[in-house]
């Protein structure tokens, strides 16, 4: 097997999974396995989570994956005003994910629930632009989370929309351990 050129590959990609069905963050760290397998570095940033994933448990273990949960209650809701506690976390983790864009040593950054935090004014687009626009050639960005806008959808190399066709949370089952968290 060809080993990896030391230096990032030219073109990163800008990628987006988004809408209302499950598996966007499964999808994210599916690409964050397959490049820690190969040798890149990985660093996953979530927004507006805060308790234990189970994702967050087994990537502590691997090598070349580092994940950071940037903090949120996760209560909000949309319209209101947003609590300066929640926007003060989300700024930090604006500024967490532009730390490690500019390291110059991670290939993929993974900003799990960013789309999110969008919808909810945690941070704004031209916060969201800045931090894109600083992303090195050679750096995968991936954002998740429901409601990505236009706008960020035509700044996107690749695009996934899930949709739900069933779920069974619509008939009572709450989220498993280990299933959905």
């Amino acid at each position: 097997m060809t080993p990896l050129p030391a230096a990032p590959w030219p073109t990163g990609c800008v990628q987006i999974y988004t809408g209302d069905g499950k598996g966007k963050t499964t999808a994210a760290f599916g690409l964050a396995l397959r490049a820690a397998g190969r040798g890149l570095r990985v660093w996953v940033g979530q927004f507006m989570k805060g308790t234990p994933y189970g994702e967050v448990a087994a990537c502590s273990a691997l090598p070349g994956i580092a994940v950071e949960q940037l903090g949120s209650t996760g209560h909000l809701t949309r319209g209101e005003a947003v609590p300066p506690a929640e926007r003060a976390l989300a700024l930090a983790g604006l500024s967490r994910a532009a730390e490690v864009l500019a390291d110059g040593l991670t290939r993929v950054v993974i900003l799990d629930e960013l789309c999110v935090a969008l919808f909810y004014d945690l941070v704004l687009r031209e916060e969201v632009e800045a931090l894109l626009d600083t992303r090195p050639a050679g750096v995968e960005l991936v954002l998740t989370g429901r409601y990505a806008p236009d706008w960020l959808l035509a700044r996107a190399d690749l695009v996934t929309v899930m949709g739900e066709a069933r779920h069974p949370w619509r008939v009572g089952l709450a989220a498993r351990d280990g299933i959905e968290r």
